[in-house]
């Protein structure tokens, strides 16, 4: 049994299923029953009303029809808190921020759906919706509608909920070549046609926050109906972390005059960033601040008193524009990149400005507030990313987002009171499906996504769009395939990544995809779902396992080469047949629903040089003269042979070759009861902290927390212990960083900083820990004789997220993952 078991129990299920339904017979059906929303009601409840209504026929085959007027009994009642529905909500009316109430009233025979504002109104109608069989992706992925002839309502039915996080939402980005030359295909551009679409979406996800696309687009210039429907559906419309006052980064090209700099060309500045304020009227967030032109730092050096001054003054025009003190207009100060030296240097805004937070654009948050930093008025947010376009190289063609990477990162957030905003960069939208749909459900309440509920994920996830029959092995497809994509991203593989030499490296990994691949074809679905099965699960797979067998096969023409093997020229053909596979699985996405996904696989993603991507995918080089000499057989690994007592056997790891490699979650012992294993997180299979992550330091010794890890030795002498941990930076940029202990033994403990060297998180040291997706520190100890002994991990801080330890005597060889765990 795994030992993580040992943390979980039994639990409900998350939020999305929310036991509206029975799967019995009672004596209300919701099939065919007039749903009742007033003409004085938000657009956005009208929209949510008729939602419902087609959903109903989705799932039945029969209408359920939209009316105005109120009806005596049998009826759904849909609408935003008023007096007229106090009779039946009673003291139970929803009050908080988007709060909802699902409520059958038996007496009546009414369901009355209502909400404390517009939002809360359309999230309680759409739930329903969720629960019926109607999956958020049904348009966006494809995914097959549950078909049932009845609905029944549970007769006791009460369901009252309401976010936690305020404001929960997308940044659409890097969204060439993919999402623009299919939006431009289908709707003409990022127009209210293709924002009608995205709108809906982020409903029924319980998402309300939005930047919209920006590369080379305009949300308020592109069309002037974009304003409106973003009202209808009310969703919250901002601006990204460059882009001031409501104007899109590309509207400085179209309109702008003089140089992007406030301190040569200010009055131009002012006056277009007034014309952004005038014409956002709807519901939103206005971004202040100011960077360089096109994404770049404003100033070689920190000007703290100039950007200080440029928001004063962009706050005198908010002032001025609204005729509202300035603190009455939710405001954002992005902290990304070099403007979070700003804030390190001293520099604040108002209170009421929400400080925006980032990761270093891979995942890894930069800074969160102190335990005891002052409640700010405007509250803390966070700025993610499942998309990335930049060094030390993009990350943009398909999903390499592990969830309970997501989960531990925006838990630490969370924990260290991040409430106010949560927006993920997620590109084209697809294929970022699954994360996004996590990212939206636990922005929903952190609180309800604990770990035991985030490891349980991925297979509820899999039900909703494709049913019980197979969703613990889908379910298990997702979470694999992330895992071998964040071993390295598609971008960054290439024929060198593994190790052809040592520990049979390469031929492993290939054949884990492979296998995956295996299992993703054996899974035999309904016709009907075939399409969004090959988006949201074959496709990645498929793709991912060509190009890991693109570039085997050219590591083995590379060697074979190299030793003038007679199988060179074959090796070479078997890739050039894989890069034109590559290809062939592109174009079977672009072909699926006659077309529908034409462009969303586009992005290049073989060939990379340097940082951004190739114009188009290049083949890699490959030899094609064969040698004259036959390739010898590849040697199998044979590891020593250990004479272990069985009763130590089951805990202990040996020493093979010169080495011992021990997988961080198979400790044989724990102290303290902080300790907590993170399933499927990093690329070795599952980390180990500490939790909660706002526990004070630890000093390491005497009964602090610790890990312990039994290992048997054939050497003496001097060895090199590697920690291996997920690359967490130093999120309060304290002098020594994370740290954590390591002993062997009853020698004194070594305390080691993680990540004290990471002065920027944006180049040097940080390029290797992101590539590589783990930070690696090492450490030197002293084996007296042979036989049995202890390594003891101690908990210093918080936040430190262990994956794996490797102790070497002088036999470890070098490769990318390390050698498998060896085990008696």
């Amino acid at each position: 049994m795994k030992k993580w078991t040992i943390f979980f129990s039994l639990i409900c299920s998350l939020t999305v299923k929310a036991q509206i339904f029975s799967s019995k017979p009672t004596n209300w059906d919701l099939v065919g029953k007039p749903i009742y929303v007033s003409d004085s009601e938000p657009t956005v409840v009208k929209k949510a009303a008729e939602l419902l209504s087609e959903d109903i026929e989705r799932v039945s085959g029969k209408k359920s029809p939209v009316v105005h007027q109120k009806p005596e009994k049998d009826f759904v009642w849909i609408g935003t808190v008023s007096e007229n529905l106090h009779s039946i909500l009673g003291k139970d009316f929803p009050k908080k921020w988007e709060e909802y109430l699902i409520k059958f009233d038996a007496q009546k025979r009414v369901l009355v759906i209502s909400g404390a504002d517009r939002r809360g109104t359309a999230y309680g109608a759409l739930t329903l919706s969720r629960e019926m069989g109607v999956s958020p992706w049904y348009w966006w992925a494809d995914v097959p509608v549950k078909k049932k002839s009845n609905l029944y309502i549970n007769a006791n039915l009460q369901i009252q909920d309401a976010p936690v996080v305020q404001y929960r939402g997308i940044f659409i980005n890097d969204e060439a070549p993919a999402l623009s030359s299919w939006s431009k295909e289908k709707f003409g551009g990022f127009n209210h046609q293709y924002y009608s679409k995205v709108f809906e979406l982020m409903l029924r996800l319980k998402s309300n926050y939005i930047w919209p696309a920006m590369w080379g687009n305009a949300f308020y210039d592109d069309d002037p109906k974009n304003i409106q429907i973003a009202d209808d559906y009310a969703i919250v419309i901002g601006t990204s972390h460059h882009e001031p006052l409501h104007r899109a980064h590309d509207e400085w090209r179209r309109y702008g005059k003089g140089p992007w700099n406030f301190v040569q060309n200010p009055d131009a500045l002012k006056e277009f960033w007034k014309t952004g304020m005038k014409r956002s009227w709807n519901e939103n967030i206005t971004t202040i601040g100011m960077r360089g032109d096109g994404d770049e730092p404003m100033t070689r050096e920190t000007a703290t008193e100039l950007l200080e001054k440029i928001v004063d003054q962009q706050r005198q025009i908010i002032e001025e524009v609204t005729g509202k003190p300035a603190s009455e207009t939710p405001q954002l100060w992005a902290l990304y990149k070099e403007v979070q030296d700003y804030y390190d240097k001293g520099m604040r805004v108002p209170d009421d400005v929400t400080l925006l937070l980032c990761d270093d654009n891979w995942g890894n948050l930069r800074k969160l507030p102190t335990l005891n930093a002052s409640p700010r008025k405007g509250g803390y947010g966070i700025y993610y990313h499942f998309d990335y376009v930049g060094g030390p190289r993009n990350y943009k063609w398909l999903n390499t987002t592990q969830i309970m990477r997501v989960w531990e990162q925006m838990n630490l957030a969370y924990e260290h009171g991040v409430e106010k905003i949560w927006i993920v960069n997620v590109g084209d939208i697809k294929p970022m499906e699954f994360p996004i749909s996590f990212w939206c459900d636990m922005a929903w309440n952190p609180e309800k996504m604990s770990l035991e509920n985030a490891v349980k994920y991925p297979i509820l996830w899999a039900e909703e769009q494709f049913g019980k029959s197979y969703a613990a092995e889908i379910g298990d497809i997702l979470q694999r395939y992330t895992q071998y994509n964040h071993r390295r991203t598609p971008e960054l593989l290439d024929a060198k990544t593994y190790s052809l030499e040592n520990y049979q490296e390469w031929e492993k990994v290939h054949a884990d995809y492979q296998k995956l691949k295996y299992r993703a074809e054996k899974i035999k679905l309904p016709a009907e779902a075939y399409s969004a099965y090959f988006q949201l699960v074959l496709h990645p797979v498929k793709a991912m396992a060509n190009l890991y067998d693109l570039y085997y096969q050219v590591a083995l023409n590379h060697q074979a080469h190299s030793k003038s093997y007679s199988t060179t020229a074959d090796y070479a053909e078997k890739a050039k047949k894989a890069f034109e596979k590559d290809s062939l699985i592109t174009l079977e996405y672009h072909q699926l629903n006659g077309g529908k996904w034409n462009h969303m696989m586009s992005q290049t993603h073989i060939g990379y040089r340097i940082w951004q991507q190739p114009p188009y995918n290049i083949m890699p080089m490959v030899y094609t003269q064969n040698g004259t000499v036959k390739p010898e057989p590849i040697s199998k690994h044979t590891p020593q042979k250990a004479v272990i007592h069985k009763r130590e056997k089951y805990h202990q790891f040996i020493e093979v070759d010169g080495y011992i490699s021990i997988q961080a979650s198979n400790f044989s012992k724990s102290n303290g009861n902080q300790w907590k294993i993170i399933p499927e997180l990093g690329k070795h299979g599952a980390g180990v902290s500490t939790y909660p992550t706002t526990l004070p330091a630890s000093t390491p010794g005497g009964d602090s927390p610790y890990l312990e890890y039994e290992i048997h030795t054939y050497s003496s002498g001097p060895v090199t212990l590697t920690c291996s941990f997920a690359p967490s930076l130093n999120y309060h940029f304290t002098e020594d960083g994370l740290q954590y202990a390591i002993s062997v033994d009853e020698e004194a403990p070594q305390v080691i900083s993680l990540n004290k060297e990471d002065k920027d998180s944006i180049s040097g040291i940080w390029n290797k820990w992101v590539a590589e997706a783990e930070i690696k520190k090492t450490s030197t100890h002293q084996i007296d004789k042979p036989g049995k002994h202890v390594i003891k991990f101690w908990r210093v801080n918080a936040g430190v997220v262990l994956q794996k330890i490797t102790a070497d005597f002088g036999g470890l060889k070098p490769s990318y993952l390390g050698p498998p765990e060896t085990k008696p």
